[in-house]
C-alpha cells in the first residue's frame, strides 16, 4: 500500500503520493484513470492489507480520501488500525466484490451508499448485508476515535489521579 521509505513520518497527512506508489507509475493503473478520481470507496482484491499493517498505509489511503475499502478478507492488523483511524473495512463474500468491480467498470460514474446504520451497500440495484462489529459501528456512528473515547472520561482520570498517594507519578 505504502513504501518503507514513507514510515518515518509521525504526522497523519502527508501519504497521499506513496499511495500504491509503484504501481502508480504505470499509467494503467486504475487509480491514474481520471474517471476513479475523487473515489472515496476501494473495491480491493482479497487479503487486502498484508504487509501494510502499519498504520501509515491506513493514513495513505485517508489521504488519498478513501473513506471505505470493500474487500473479500482483511489482515487483522491491518482492518485493526483502519477502525481506529476511521477508515471502515467491509468484507463481502468474494463474489460479490467482483460483481461490484464489474458494475464499476460497466460505469464508472456508479455511485455506492455505504449504510452504516442498516449495514449495507447499495449500487445500482445491488444491496449487499455486511456485518460490523458493533463497538466499531458505534465508534463511526458516533464519530469517535481512541483520543476521543479517552477525553470522555476526564472527570473518572482526575478522579482516580486525585485519590493516588502523593509519592507516585500523577497527570498535573
Amino acid at each position: 500500500i505504502i513504501s518503507s521509505k514513507y514510515l518515518k513520518r509521525v504526522t497523519r497527512t502527508g501519504f497521499k503520493d506513496g499511495l500504491f506508489e509503484v504501481w502508480r507509475k504505470d499509467p494503467q493503473f486504475v487509480l491514474n484513470k481520471p474517471e476513479y478520481l475523487g473515489a472515496s470507496v476501494l473495491i480491493a482484491g482479497a487479503n487486502f492489507g498484508i504487509g501494510s499493517s502499519r498504520e501509515h498505509a491506513v493514513w495513505a489511503l485517508m489521504d488519498y480520501a478513501f473513506k471505505v475499502v470493500i474487500s473479500s478478507r482483511f489482515a487483522d492488523i491491518f482492518r485493526g488500525n483502519s477502525s481506529k483511524a476511521g477508515l471502515l473495512c467491509i468484507q463481502c463474500d468474494e463474489k460479490v466484490v467482483e460483481e461490484l468491480w464489474g458494475i464499476v467498470e460497466a460505469d464508472s460514474t456508479t455511485q455506492f451508499v455505504v449504510d452504516l446504520e442498516v449495514c449495507e451497500i447499495r449500487c445500482g440495484s445491488l444491496v449487499v448485508p455486511f456485518q460490523i462489529d458493533e463497538y466499531i459501528r458505534w465508534r463511526f456512528l458516533a464519530g469517535l476515535d481512541d483520543i476521543d473515547i479517552t477525553l470522555s472520561h476526564t472527570a473518572d482520570i482526575a478522579a482516580y489521579s486525585s485519590s493516588r498517594p502523593v509519592w507516585m507519578p500523577s497527570i498535573h
